[in-house]
């Protein structure tokens, strides 16, 4: 999340402006332009700030390249009673993805569960936003995603192989929030490896390793294994091998093996041999739907997982100030209060995207 003390807020309904005006500058396609920024407001509201509207000077890179098409109309390809192959024409991966999930409840709310695959296409953001989609429509729904960057060392490897490979859950419940797990499988993220660097602190040892499989706790060397070195890099989740990081690093790939291998898509050590600049990344989605109506009588389950939150709620927390969560809280009480108060946006980020305006020829409307 971004530091709300050093940010300004700009109003949420200010923030979508924001990404339509560029969208539209582009020339996307009407509809495409409004289920992506429907997708990267909801992510910033959600305090998910690395995926939101800060990913724009990344994606006017992409369409600067010719990597990225603007005109895409994603469309399926293969398709069966409960499963289905959408190509997303190269474009950007909110579009496809939205189309990917709402194919997959289409299909589940008539045969109980259904699958729905997504290639060649773009970075679609948060994987949370789209499992969210399910818990709207009463559905269970399950998101994985390939990704583009490499930075996390397999166990017991030298050199970094994978990204940080996202995974999430969504389920509806009914007097409480919707669970709703949206996690990365490394120990950690790179921004928080930078923020280490940028303030001077040791990082906790597990985060990165160096080239011989040792914990760095160096902030600038692992900054500098990060961003500038061909071997170390992030760990699996669990961090050294010793603390089970081979879990993660199964997580990581069945994440990979869903949506990139599954969909066709490409898994970047192999691609990165021979792409180039203006090649799309060929990005694989999966998304999974149960409709739990299929298994349990009309509203059961979501009596049952209400009883089960409410049991882990009432636990007694080892910091009386610090209760007991269940995944999807804190994005519900940042999506209320960024709602309420606005979106912080750190001045550095606002003059980049004042940038990207310019370059586009879009207005700049986050600022008055």
């Amino acid at each position: 999340m971004t530091d709300a003390g050093s940010a300004r807020r700009i109003p949420a309904e200010r923030v979508h402006a924001q990404i339509v005006a560029v969208l539209t500058a582009w020339t996307m396609p009407k509809e495409a332009i409004r289920v992506t920024a429907d997708a990267m407001l909801a992510t910033d509201l959600s305090g998910v700030d690395s995926h939101g509207i800060s990913m724009l000077m990344e994606y006017e890179r992409a369409r600067k390249l010719g990597k990225l098409n603007v005109a895409a109309r994603p469309r399926v390809v293969r398709e069966t009673p409960v499963t289905a192959l959408v190509d997303a024409d190269a474009g950007m991966g909110h579009p496809a993805a939205v189309m990917g999930m709402e194919l997959a409840l289409k299909k589940a709310r008539l045969s109980g569960l259904a699958a729905v695959c997504v290639n060649n296409s773009h970075h679609f953001g948060a994987a949370g936003y789209y499992a969210g989609l399910a818990v709207r429509q009463g559905m269970i729904g399950l998101v994985t995603s390939a990704t583009r960057n490499i930075a996390v060392v397999p166990t017991r490897a030298a050199v970094p192989l994978l990204g940080t490979n996202p995974l999430a859950f969504a389920a509806p419940a009914g007097r409480n929030n919707p669970f709703l797990l949206d996690m990365a499988t490394s120990t950690v993220a790179s921004n928080k490896v930078k923020v280490h660097d940028l303030q001077g602190k040791p990082l906790p040892p597990g985060w990165v390793l160096d080239e011989k499989g040792e914990p760095v706790v160096d902030a600038a060397e692992g900054f500098d294994i990060l961003y500038h070195r061909d071997t170390g890099g992030l760990t699996p989740l669990g961090g050294v091998e010793a603390m089970a990081s081979y879990k993660g690093y199964g997580l990581a790939m069945m994440v990979h093996i869903l949506g990139g291998t599954l969909s066709g898509a490409s898994f970047s050590p192999i691609r990165n041999r021979t792409q180039r600049p203006e090649q799309p990344d060929n990005l694989g989605h999966f998304f999974l739907a149960m409709d739990p109506d299929a298994f349990r009588d009309d509203g059961g389950f979501e009596a049952d997982l209400d009883d089960a939150i409410d049991v882990l709620h009432a636990a007694q927390p080892a910091d009386p100030e610090r209760p007991v969560l269940v995944p999807g809280d804190p994005e519900a009480a940042t999506r209320a209060e960024r709602r309420r108060d606005g979106i912080p946006l750190p001045d550095a980020l606002i003059e980049k995207l004042r940038g990207v305006c310019q370059s586009c020829g879009a207005p700049f409307l986050l600022l008055d």
